[in-house]
């Protein structure tokens, strides 16, 4: 029964937070409810009122008259023991009630004498058991010489009925007696029921007339807002060439113009824009392709001549290797262009395979060695020792971390970076983090876009193209996984990626937090929980620290000194799925207190982006 009443419950809340129309119409006829029933009360109380006013003046009237004449029919009495007393009494009430000892409108009319019990018999004009409707008050008021009424309800004939009770004096040379008039109240009570029902009645119609009109007048309202809504939807669906009927030159009419108007204009740029967006990613791949060419001639002239460089002169020679190291560079670009050209038109393709991701950590600290050393920058990897198996595609997953531990190198301002590898039931993670220069607030945004760089003026160790890290994003997004990125200034940065361990599989949670221990965050910071702190890091019984000092990577991109999250949660036709644990990868970059901006900073910001396909 609970649970009835619990999805009954659930049914209108969602209908009441969903249908306009319903909240107008009940509101409607709850305030209309009120009203109309406020009014009928006013109304019906008034007609009772005027009905007893109206049966206590005619009583009254047939009181003070029948009060007159019993006075003057017995002022010829001056003691009450005389013997004609009791029928000039009896003859009197029998006048007073009409001349009707049966009474059939119901009205008693009595005399009697509470001063002269047992001397004087009360009389009263039919054979019934009035003086249970004279209350105690009643007698007592009319015996001090007042004139006083009741309303008291009884039996006197038949059913219980409603009566008017009224009680006078009547003055005599002996003393007083006492005159009653009791007027039963049916008719008046069924006349007062009559107008009730004809004033609820009436208000029933109208509160229900008021409801129909409201659902009228909102459907005339809701419907064009809903068609709408329909329309809007169809065109965020991509089905561009739905429009509104225009019907009419009222308002609604001038809504549905002005939507079909916003609507062709919004279609004619789209269109715009995506032929734009279709020849430029034709330009990028053609001119990728056609380069392909002239660059392997090149590249086999610019060998030729490198091989032979000792027999230059100086000056020759070192043009040789300059020539050699750019054309290295520009094959570099041009495979990051057609790489990136593959990801816009869609044709990328995820080659899962369970894949051990610890020799996979080693090889890139092994490859990036050299350049770690030239710019003095240790390498300290903390991976398990035990295999940490994931479907990923190797090649990709690679490529990231080749990416993201390249920054940290190139950022990390001679500081120690640190690679982790983390693993829980769901997922893998990687963090790589550095002591550089850090991000600064805003650059959260712009981290992963392509070509664009922390610090323009920076000299740079490694040459990158400057679509390492929008690739890396792209390759996250393939797997289904997020690329995350947090930094502040003067402490530095991480970058972390989350991959599903099993191909196919929603993340929820990481093995590692993006927001570092060590981070310095405003009142406490999140750090255990929340969007920028997922997962529980590493422990020593995960990973022993493996400090490598002859690393040396290439990377591109920049970094941002406020917390930034890059987040990639959409999926890609893939390949060879698996049923291994997921893997995530984070990369991160420190800086010393006191950095660039001339003092540590106490937190830094985060940011989330969601990618979808």
């Amino acid at each position: 029964m609970l649970g009835w009443f619990a999805r009954l419950f659930g049914g209108l809340h969602r209908a009441w937070r969903r249908s306009l129309q319903l909240r107008v119409v009940t509101i409607t006829l709850v305030v209309s409810s009120l009203l109309v029933g406020g009014f009928a009360y006013l109304i019906a109380d008034k007609i009772t009122n005027i009905l007893l006013e109206n049966a206590k003046s005619d009583v009254l009237m047939r009181l003070q008259n029948g009060q007159d004449y019993s006075a003057k029919q017995l002022s010829l009495y001056s003691t009450p023991q005389e013997a004609q007393l009791q029928e000039t009494i009896e003859g009197t009430v029998n006048y007073l009630a009409g001349g009707d000892p049966q009474q059939t409108n119901g009205v008693v009319v009595a005399l009697t004498a509470d001063r002269y019990t047992g001397v004087i018999e009360a009389r009263s004009s039919s054979d019934v058991e009035y003086q249970a409707l004279i209350s105690r008050e009643l007698r007592a008021a009319v015996a001090d010489g007042n004139v006083a009424h009741q309303i008291r309800t009884g039996r006197l004939t038949g059913d219980r009925t409603k009566y008017l009770v009224y009680g006078s004096p009547v003055p005599t040379r002996f003393g007083q007696l006492e005159l009653y008039y009791l007027v039963p109240l049916d008719r008046q009570d069924a006349t007062a029921a009559d107008a009730r029902a004809t004033v609820v009645a009436t208000g029933v119609a109208l509160v229900l007339l008021l409801g129909l009109l409201a659902a009228l007048v909102t459907r005339l309202v809701v419907t064009p807002v809903r068609v709408a809504a329909r329309t809007a939807q169809r065109l965020s669906a991509g089905l561009l060439d739905q429009r509104m009927v225009v019907d009419g030159e009222d308002d609604l009419a001038l809504l549905a113009a002005s939507f079909n108007q916003m609507a062709t204009n919004l279609q004619r740029q789209i269109l715009r824009l995506e032929e734009m967006s279709r020849l430029q990613r034709r330009f990028t791949s053609d001119v990728s392709h056609e380069l392909r060419t002239p660059l392997t001639t090149v590249r086999m002239a610019a060998d030729l001549i490198f091989a032979e460089r000792d027999e230059f002169d100086p000056a020759v020679a070192r043009s040789a290797e300059l020539l050699q190291a750019e054309l290295d560079r520009f094959e570099e670009l041009l495979t990051d262009l057609l790489e990136i050209s593959r990801f816009d038109a869609g044709f990328a393709m995820l080659d899962a395979e369970p894949t051990d991701l610890v020799p996979m950590v080693h090889r890139v600290a092994d490859r990036l060695a050299g350049l770690a050393e030239r710019v003095g920058v240790e390498l300290v990897l903390d991976v398990p020792s035990t295999p940490v198996i994931a479907e990923v595609d190797p090649r990709r997953v690679e490529r990231v971390l080749r990416n993201l531990v390249g920054n940290a190198v190139e950022h990390g301002e001679r500081r120690p970076v640190h690679i982790t590898l983390g693993i829980d039931q769901t997922a893998v993670a990687i963090t790589v983090r550095d002591h550089g220069v850090g991000l600064k607030p805003g650059e959260e945004k712009l981290v992963f876009n392509r070509f664009w760089r922390a610090d323009p003026s920076r000299a740079r160790q490694t040459g990158g193209t400057g679509l390492g890290l929008s690739i890396s994003l792209e390759d996250a997004r393939l797997h289904g996984g997020w690329l995350e990125a947090w930094g502040a200034p003067g402490q530095g940065a991480q970058f972390r990626l989350t991959l599903p361990a099993r191909a196919g599989d929603r993340l929820t949670t990481s093995p590692l937090r993006l927001v570092p221990a060590d981070a310095v965050l405003p009142f406490g910071g999140p750090r255990d929980g929340g969007p920028s702190a997922i997962g529980v890091g590493t422990g020593a019984d995960l990973a022993t620290a493996v400090p490598v000092t002859d690393l040396a990577g290439a990377g591109s991109g920049a970094w941002s000194t406020s917390v930034v999250a890059a987040s990639v949660t959409t999926s890609a036709p893939r390949r060879q799925p698996g049923r291994n644990p997921s893997a995530d990868v984070s990369v991160s970059d420190h800086t010393p207190d006191g950095g660039p901006q001339g003092g540590p900073t106490p937190a830094g910001t985060a940011g989330r982006a969601e990618v979808g396909s």
